[in-house]
């Protein structure tokens, strides 16, 4: 969990918005599996997640719900536009030379938010989870399953070269 929560620091450094992104803002889903009971996400324990790690940062702006559709719809259908969000669009500025921050303002009908405050907040969120539940039975359980890097391959499949599985 920790090599991930580096990656999309290491990407937000990098400049690679897009992956930064998709990777945050999949990490309620991921821990919401993990601490649950079957090991599978749902939209329920995404928004639940969201609500209790991350929301009370946006004092209304952005709520588990607005996440969660505004997810989806990044997800699924490549689009900030989900046709029943709160805001017709979330736009994200990247970060800049001249250090211009825009975060949690209503444009119009549009929610803006910084991209590099919200990545931020949610590896800040995940590492507060993380306190809170890594080691535990259910997490070590539902952990145990989690998407890794092999460095020497992973026998008996592959062995020798790297391997992620």
């Amino acid at each position: 969990m920790r090599n991930l929560l580096n990656q999309i620091r290491m990407s937000l450094d990098s400049h690679l918005f897009y992956m930064a992104l998709f990777v945050a803002l999949t990490l309620p889903d991921i821990c919401g599996a993990i601490e649950s009971e079957n090991g599978e996400a749902s939209s329920e324990k995404y928004i639940r997640w969201f609500n209790t790690y991350i929301s009370p940062r946006y004092n209304g702006w952005l709520t588990g719900e607005d996440c969660y559709q505004f997810r989806c719809s990044l997800l699924h259908q490549g689009t900030s536009q989900h046709p029943r969000a709160r805001y017709a669009r979330v736009i994200f500025v990247e970060p800049t030379l001249q250090n211009i921050v825009m975060h949690c303002n209503i444009l119009n009908d549009a929610l803006n938010l910084d991209l590099n405050i919200f990545c931020r907040d949610v590896i800040m969120g995940v590492e507060q989870w993380l306190q809170n539940y890594e080691g535990t039975n259910r997490y070590n359980e539902n952990y145990s399953r989690f998407m890794r890097r092999y460095p020497e391959g992973l026998a008996p499949y592959i062995v020798g070269i790297p391997v992620i599985s």
